[in-house]
C-alpha cells in the first residue's frame, strides 16, 4: 500500500510560510513502483549509473596507463675535489654553500718549492739537449773518420805485402849470389891445397862468402820485418772493418741522449703541472660544500679538500617495484612531484638499471641458503628531467620526489 507524502510547512522568510514535500524512504518494492510512477527519475538513476560507469572506466584507464612511486629522490654529479700535490695553503676563497662558475680559484697551496722543481728541471734538460746535439753531430764525423781509416788501412796493407814481396825477391837474390860465393869458395879450397892459387886469392874468396852469407841473413830479417808489417797492416784493416759497428753506437749514444731529452721534458712538463696543481679551481660550475681546509693548513697529495655539486645536471632515480615495470621502456614521458615545492616538473624516463637494488647492497641476499621469503623486489629507473624548468637552481640531489610515468 503506498504511503502518501507528508507535507509540512517550512518558513522560507520571515513573515511568509511556503510548503515543500518530503519523500519518505522507501523499500526496494516501493522504490520500484515509484520509479514506475515518475519515469523522469527513472532516466536520472539510468544516468546516474552510466555516469559512474563511464567515470569508473576512465579512472582505470586513468590509472593504468600510470605507474607511480614514493620511493624516488633526485640524483647528481657530486664532484668530491682533492689536493692533487702536497703543500701549505695560502688562501681559500669560498664558503660553504656558495654558488660558482667553473674555472673559479678557490683556493691556493704555495707554490715555491714546484718553481723551484721546474727550475731544476729545465737546468737538466738544456744540458740533455747539449748532449743530445753533441751526440748526433758525432755520428757523420765517426762516420767519416772510420771511411777514411779503412781506405788508410787497406793501402797500408797493399805497400806492406808490396814491401814483402820485395823483401823476398832480396832474399832470393842474396841467397842465389851466397850459393855462388860459397861453390867458389869450395873450389879455391881445392885449388889452395895444391897450391894452385895464392893466399890472397883464397882470403878474397872466404870474405866474399861471408859478406854473401850477411847478406842472406839481412835478406831474410828484411823479410820477417815485411812480414810483420803485412800483419800490422791486416790487423788495422780488420780494425776498421768494424767502422759500421762503430757508427752504430755513436748512433745508438745519439738516439740515447734524444731520449734523454724526451725524459727531461716530461719532468718539466710534470713540474709545470704540479706548479699548475698549486692553484685549485672549480672543475664545473656549482655549489661548494664539505669545505674541509683552512689558511695555513698542511695538505697531502689525495686529501679532500670540498665537494662541488653540479645543479646543471639533476635527474631523479625512481626505485619502481618489478611489477610495475611490465609495460614502461625508456622514452615515455613522466612528471615528477616535488616534495619540497609542491609542485611537477616534465621529464622522460632515460633508462632502467640493470639489476634490483638488493644486488647492489652490501650484503646482497643468498636465496639458495636459509629459509626463503618472496619479497616484491625493486628496480632503480633512471628519469631525465626536461631542461629550462629550474633556472634558479632549487632542485637539491637528495629532494624526496614522487614521479609518475605514463606507460601507454
Amino acid at each position: 500500500m503506498e504511503r502518501e507524502p507528508k507535507l509540512e510547512a517550512k518558513p522560507a522568510e520571515p513573515g511568509r510560510e511556503t510548503w515543500t514535500e518530503e519523500v519518505p524512504e522507501l523499500a526496494l518494492p516501493e522504490r520500484v513502483s515509484y520509479l514506475r510512477e515518475h519515469p523522469g527519475a527513472r532516466w536520472v538513476l539510468l544516468a546516474v549509473v552510466v555516469l559512474a560507469l563511464v567515470a569508473a572506466v576512465a579512472a582505470w584507464r586513468y590509472y593504468a596507463a600510470r605507474e607511480s612511486t614514493d620511493d624516488a629522490q633526485i640524483d647528481g654529479h657530486i664532484t668530491p675535489v682533492s689536493a692533487r700535490v702536497s703543500g701549505t695553503v695560502l688562501q681559500v676563497n669560498f664558503e660553504d654553500n656558495a654558488y660558482v662558475q667553473a674555472g673559479t680559484v678557490l683556493a691556493q697551496l704555495d707554490p715555491k718549492d714546484y718553481e723551484v722543481a721546474l727550475a731544476r728541471a729545465r737546468a737538466e734538460l738544456a744540458d740533455a739537449e747539449a748532449n743530445a746535439r753533441a751526440a748526433h753531430t758525432g755520428v757523420p764525423v765517426m762516420s767519416t773518420s772510420t771511411a777514411s781509416t779503412l781506405s788508410s788501412a787497406q793501402a797500408s796493407l797493399a805497400a806492406a805485402r808490396k814491401g814483402a814481396d820485395a823483401a823476398r825477391a832480396r832474399l832470393a837474390e842474396a841467397q842465389a849470389n851466397y850459393t855462388k860465393v860459397a861453390a867458389d869458395l869450395k873450389r879455391f879450397q881445392d885449388l889452395i891445397a895444391r897450391d894452385e892459387i895464392s893466399q890472397q886469392q883464397y882470403d878474397a874468396a872466404v870474405a866474399a862468402e861471408q859478406a854473401a852469407r850477411a847478406t842472406v841473413e839481412a835478406a831474410q830479417a828484411q823479410v820477417a820485418m815485411a812480414q810483420s808489417r803485412v800483419a800490422e797492416a791486416e790487423a788495422a784493416v780488420r780494425a776498421a772493418q768494424t767502422a759500421p759497428q762503430q757508427v752504430a753506437m755513436s748512433e745508438a749514444r745519439a738516439g740515447a741522449a734524444s731520449a734523454a731529452v724526451l725524459k727531461y721534458q716530461a719532468a718539466v712538463e710534470q713540474a709545470q703541472l704540479n706548479l699548475q696543481y698549486c692553484t685549485v679551481r672549480a672543475p664545473v660550475t656549482g655549489v661548494v660544500s664539505k669545505r674541509s681546509v683552512e689558511p695555513g693548513q698542511v695538505v697531502q697529495a689525495g686529501q679532500p679538500l670540498y665537494a662541488l655539486v653540479n645543479l646543471d645536471d639533476l635527474w631523479v632515480t625512481a626505485n619502481f617495484k618489478e611489477t610495475q615495470l611490465r609495460h614502461m621502456k625508456p622514452g615515455q614521458p613522466a612528471s615528477v612531484s616535488v616534495d619540497a615545492f609542491g609542485r611537477s616538473y616534465r621529464g622522460h624516463v632515460d633508462s632502467i638499471g640493470g639489476a634490483t637494488g638488493a644486488r647492489f647492497s652490501l650484503l646482497p641476499p643468498e636465496n639458495a641458503t636459509g629459509n626463503y621469503v618472496k619479497v616484491v623486489q625493486r628496480i632503480p629507473v633512471r628519469i631525465l628531467l626536461d631542461p629550462g624548468q629550474d633556472p634558479d637552481h632549487r632542485l637539491r640531489p637528495g629532494m624526496s620526489v614522487v614521479p609518475t610515468v605514463l606507460t601507454k
